[in-house]
């Protein structure tokens, strides 16, 4: 118990005193809002599993289809709000002069909260793409009318969303790498480590000199590299080590 107590302290007074600060948050943070786990069971939208339709192919064979299960999926993440993790991030962000929020989630729960300086890794579940123009805008119709089409050109609308087979925006990938190489403290959140390129961003802020907090519910690969892993619910850990 001592050992925690003193590992805990140590994270939270590495926070307190940092004048830069990046933080990687990944599924683990918004299943403490209740936004299901689109990979598990909850995912699976009349017997399809997401690597069927989240694809470019997919949308291209039958962009209803894909539509459809988006509209579902957002209609799920509607019902959720932001969780005291989410809040406590914000109060952080407040109090550092360098902060970065880098994200893995698309569920805009980070931006709700009043996140600022966000990276969305994959996108975000409520921003659509013409597929003409190329026009990025919001849309929180729920539900959408399918499918939809731009006000502009009268394009077709696609999720502005990172696809399976896609590459993420380079600017947010240099971004992203930029905050990890740059932050005194880099604090990952609710994330497996095994996505690329976000499981490389431990190592990067590691390698750069920065101290690495991890919090999570189980072990992952990064815990062994990691300065300190506090086990435990996002919503529970984060708003004792923030404040």
């Amino acid at each position: 118990m001592d050992s925690l107590v003193s590992v805990t302290e140590e994270a939270r007074r590495r926070l307190g005193e940092a004048r830069s600060v990046a933080v990687l948050t990944g599924a683990g943070i918004s299943a403490d809002s209740g936004v299901p786990t689109f990979r598990g069971p909850e995912g699976l939208w009349r017997s399809f599993r997401p690597e069927e339709l989240a694809t470019p192919e997919a949308f291209l064979r039958d962009p209803n289809l894909v539509w459809e299960w988006y509209d579902w999926r957002r209609g799920k993440v509607a019902a959720c709000r932001p969780n005291p993790a989410h809040d406590a991030i914000v109060r952080l962000e407040s109090r550092v002069p360098r902060f970065s929020l880098l994200t893995q989630n698309v569920d805009g729960l980070h931006r709700e909260a009043g996140s600022q300086n966000v990276i969305e890794l994959h996108g975000n579940i409520w921003k659509v793409r013409c597929t003409n123009c190329h026009e990025v805008g919001d849309n929180r119709d729920v539900p959408i009318q399918v499918p939809p089409h731009c006000e502009t050109c009268g394009g077709l609308l696609r999720p502005h969303i990172v696809w399976f087979g896609e590459s993420l925006d380079p600017d947010d990938i240099r971004a992203a790498f930029e905050a990890a190489e740059s932050c005194e403290v880099f604090l990952v959140v609710g994330t497996s480590g095994i996505v690329q390129p976000a499981a490389s961003f431990v190592s990067t802020a590691k390698r750069a000199g920065a101290f690495v907090i991890e919090a999570n519910l189980d072990p992952t690969p990064n815990t062994w590299i990691v300065d300190v892993h506090l086990s435990g619910r996002a919503a529970e850990v984060l708003p004792s080590l923030i404040d």
